[in-house]
């Protein structure tokens, strides 16, 4: 079963590990991929962002495509260079995920707490730097764009 892991995990995550308050590895977590998105950003035309033992995320341009096909009309259509992301994993990273599925052995310890939203209630009634405004809607199901009516 495919499961999906959040920002808000990674920073449950990351508490756990450095032994801290989740509210405050969620800003250094948020500000992490903050400066990763700003860099990728930036990117004049390329960047390499290289994260040891992880891997390297890359900027890269596309070539243009004077002669491509809209798959719908069968129009031929001009396609302008832009700019692509790329994720290469490292070499640790590799090695665990070439293991046959056969050879894998469960770690529910790694996977426990992602759906479990108390200890980080929790852990926020108990920070000091806690505001309304900065948590207000942050359990809240993001809003569904407004649908036209169709006549």
């Amino acid at each position: 079963m495919k499961s999906t892991i959040t920002k808000k995990d990674v920073a449950k995550r990351t508490a756990k590990i450095v032994g801290e308050k989740i509210y405050l590895t969620e800003k250094i977590v948020d500000g992490v991929f903050t400066a990763l998105r700003e860099f990728m950003e930036a990117a004049n035309p390329e960047v390499r962002i290289e994260i040891r033992d992880f891997g390297v995320f890359e900027v890269k341009t596309t070539k243009p495509k004077p002669k491509a096909r809209n798959p719908k009309t069968g129009e031929i259509i001009y396609v302008p260079a832009r700019r692509k992301t790329h994720f290469k994993a490292g070499k640790m990273l590799k090695e665990v995920l070439k293991q046959p599925l056969t050879d894998i052995k469960p770690r529910p310890d790694l996977m426990e707490g992602l759906d479990d939203d108390e200890d980080w209630e929790e852990d926020w009634e108990e920070g000091e730097e806690k505001d309304d405004d900065e948590t207000e809607g942050m359990n809240e199901p993001a809003a569904e764009p407004e649908k036209p009516a169709q006549s």
